[in-house]
């Protein structure tokens, strides 16, 4: 989960914006108690990004840090010398990740399109699977970039077209999924960024569950899913769902499908 902004907008858009937000850090903040217990395919992700990392860093963002879980790792991983901040928009998961680690790391409730923090300041930005929440993915990347040292590491993790695709199917509601952006939209942005080095990698991750109460309790109960207007869904469309997701059961279970892309650039 992550700050999301709005730069750049008319008074109508802003106002569009400004609600998207405040539904998107509501949801998430009430998912944040048991965001942790719920978020095993996010977790799973983000231990791609701790595959990368740069061997030293002085100053450490986790961008969109949830209930703080990776940030924590991040924190292990480079020890006392290193100064960590964790930011996220929804304030229910900043005080679950305070309260789940307690410690030297710095928490800061702030928008990913408008970074309160100072030009140059940082040697790594990670962010995972909070990206396809921000609405203007140019204003985002172009704070990475500015918060940057020269020299500097942004690693990311977010979601293609493809991802939950079982999901929409089995609704029948592709449209209330959220409209993921593709590679090149994402290597057009960074490169506008201005990041000297720009390398996105492509992986698919399924993951199974044992039904749809479970595919869905993985959704919901990580924040991912944003109230939308429209007729609430009765048993009779929940038991039409279920049927159509069992055509896709496997051994292993019902899929759901993550099409991860993961950026790492540098300044």
């Amino acid at each position: 989960m992550t700050a999301l902004p709005c730069h750049g907008l008319d008074a109508g858009t802003d106002a569009r914006a400004h609600d998207w937000r405040a539904r998107v850090a509501r949801a998430f903040s009430r998912a944040a108690p048991h965001y942790a217990r719920r978020a095993t395919a996010q977790h799973a992700m983000g231990k791609r990004l701790l595959e990368r990392l740069p061997d030293h860093a002085g100053d450490v963002l986790d961008l969109g840090c949830g209930p703080g879980d990776l940030t924590a790792a991040l924190a292990t991983h480079y020890g006392a010398a290193c100064t960590v901040s964790g930011l996220d928009l929804a304030p229910g998961m900043l005080a679950e990740a305070h309260r789940r680690h307690p410690g030297a790391i710095r928490w800061i409730c702030g928008d990913a399109a408008d970074l309160p923090l100072p030009n140059a300041s940082l040697d790594l930005v990670v962010s995972n699977l909070a990206l396809q929440w921000c609405p203007d993915l140019d204003a985002v990347l172009a704070e990475t970039r500015r918060v940057s040292r020269p020299g500097g590491r942004v690693l990311i993790n977010t979601l293609a077209p493809g991802t939950l695709d079982e999901v929409g199917r089995a609704w029948e509601r592709p449209a209330a999924l959220l409209e993921f952006r593709d590679a090149a939209r994402h290597r057009r942005a960074a490169h506008a960024a201005g990041f000297r080095r720009v390398e996105i990698t492509a992986r698919l991750e399924r993951f199974h569950y044992p039904d749809l109460a479970a595919v869905m309790a993985s959704i919901k109960g990580v924040g991912a899913q944003v109230a939308r207007g429209g007729a609430r869904l009765s048993r009779a469309d929940v038991a039409r769902a279920a049927r159509r997701f069992e055509t896709l059961r496997t051994d292993a279970g019902l899929p759901v499908s993550y099409h991860l892309l993961t950026l790492d650039l540098e300044r």
